[in-house]
């Protein structure tokens, strides 16, 4: 695998593009493991962002009933297309982030870093079964985070709302061309039943971790403009606040439960418009 990859970088005169995050893994027991995670049939049908040189690829089409790649970098598209002839696996050229997605019901990819949480934003909103993903060790800490934990942000909350996380593997900065500055992660996300999955407000989120060292009360003062209140709307609900749940916790404590709870009564006082964007 290592030969095969370094064979194409010299026939194309490749040099790794700084500015989309490419970094090519090398080590192709990292690539089998993760193949593996996914348990892949013929039945499944595959969504690979970031294929770079195709070597993920070439071992997910040898087990999965179809694969779409979604790659960004032309020079790589005419690569995957002029030296690989998989039947199964279709090459889709563009933003990952803007691209329409084909259906699939897996994911895995080596993530370019720098689309890291809008492109997990995405696949959650997406559904799928089960995701196999490469992310920068700290941004996968992020995600496991739990509430209370140094590391635990809105990201942590907004994926565990929707789904459960686990690092699986740690990868080190030697097994990727070029050698990144920061070692990597291999994290496992499968979706939570409708049922035990949270459906949380954006704007409250928002609002709640853009001071997550204050306590919940504290927060939402500060933050009422982003819930959609000017200042007399503000005024008009203050001194209800104090009896908000978890009015005194601290916001990098709260669980995807507590805000669902805090989000009830605000919705009882008036305060949340409807959602805006997304995360």
């Amino acid at each position: 695998m290592r030969e095969r990859l370094f064979s194409l970088i010299s026939k194309y005169g490749l040099k790794a593009s700084h500015e989309l995050g490419q970094n090519f893994l090398i080590v192709p027991d990292v690539v089998e493991r993760n193949v593996e995670r996914a348990g892949l049939s013929e039945r499944d049908v595959v969504l690979e962002v970031g294929p770079g040189l195709g070597v993920l690829t070439d071992a997910l089409s040898r087990v999965a009933g179809r694969v779409y790649a979604v790659e960004k970098d032309p020079r790589l598209v005419r690569i995957l297309r002029e030296e690989y002839d998989w039947p199964n696996v279709e090459i889709i050229e563009g933003d990952a982030l803007k691209v329409e997605f084909p259906e699939f019901n897996k994911v895995v990819s080596n993530l370019p870093y720098q689309i890291s949480s809008p492109i997990t934003f995405r696949f959650l909103r997406h559904g799928f079964e089960r995701a196999v993903l490469m992310y920068q060790l700290e941004f996968a800490e992020r995600i496991v985070a739990k509430p209370g934990d140094r590391n635990y942000s809105r990201l942590s909350l907004m994926v565990q709302a929707k789904a459960t996380a686990e690092i699986v593997e740690r990868i080190g900065r030697g097994a990727f061309w070029p050698r990144p500055k920061v070692d990597s992660a291999v994290v496992l996300i499968e979706p939570k039943a409708r049922a035990d999955a949270v459906d949380l407000d954006e704007n409250l989120v928002r609002a709640l971790f853009q001071h997550r060292r204050s306590t919940v009360l504290a927060a939402l003062k500060k933050s009422y403009r982003m819930l959609g209140m000017n200042r007399d709307e503000f005024k008009r609900i203050r001194p209800a606040l104090a009896s908000v749940p978890h009015a005194e916790k601290r916001v990098f404590c709260l669980s995807p439960e507590d805000v669902l709870e805090i989000e009830d009564v605000l919705k009882g006082m008036g305060v949340l418009k409807p959602p805006r964007g997304s995360p």
